[in-house]
């Protein structure tokens, strides 16, 4: 039975749509983060290719996309050294990569807290049960039962928002790393044609 004046109840509930909230929020963002990213790249390449850098990162900014803010990072740097034009890539990259992974460490910390809060909350209805044996000689039933089974639904709230959160924290987390894997293939290839071109000019 759950006890609607428990407030560790009503703070999983909270943790649990919070949780939900930002989830949905990263899911969306990191769908539109991908693109194809080969074609893209051939398509900022071939104008390169004409000498139209202004163009190529027209292009770019027309694709608010992680891949093309590396691809215009990497044309805007082309003339520096090879070492420096890394550097730049390497910074825009970690942006990129440190911008999309807001609230998902929070999410995480979400599924590793939820039980703990979950245990606090069975522990403190355990302790209303002994303070209300400790009252009485003979204890009436609600004193004793009502604290102990708002305790269990405590607990069970607590792994009840773990589970389904550990798996949203998972499909994100699998989410981000191929987008990272995409990001560093894209980026080694802009890097590469950069260097090839500069090299023979």
């Amino acid at each position: 039975m759950i006890d609607f004046r428990d407030p560790v109840f009503w703070l999983l509930c909270a943790m649990a749509v919070a949780a939900l909230v930002m989830f949905f929020g990263r899911l969306v963002e990191l769908r539109r983060s991908q693109i194809d990213w080969q074609d893209f790249l051939k398509g900022v390449i071939n104008v390169l290719s004409g000498g139209n850098e202004n163009e190529a990162l027209a292009i770019c900014a027309d694709t608010p996309v992680p891949v093309a803010n590396v691809a215009a990072c990497a044309i805007r740097h082309r003339k520096g050294s090879v070492h420096a034009l890394r550097e730049a890539v390497d910074a825009q990259g970690r942006a990129e990569v440190s911008r999309l992974e807001r609230r998902i460490a929070a999410i995480s910390v979400i599924g590793h807290i939820a039980p703990l809060i979950g245990l606090l909350g069975t522990f403190a209805g355990f302790v209303k049960v002994v303070a209300a044996v400790s009252r009485y000689d003979i204890v009436p039933r609600t004193e004793l039962i009502m604290p102990a089974l708002s305790a269990m639904v405590d607990a069970a709230a607590g792994v009840a928002v773990a589970i389904p959160v550990a798996v949203m924290y998972a499909t994100l987390r699998l989410k981000m790393d191929r987008l990272v894997t995409e990001l560093e293939a894209a980026a080694t290839e802009i890097i590469g044609y950069i260097m090839s071109k500069e090299s023979r000019v």
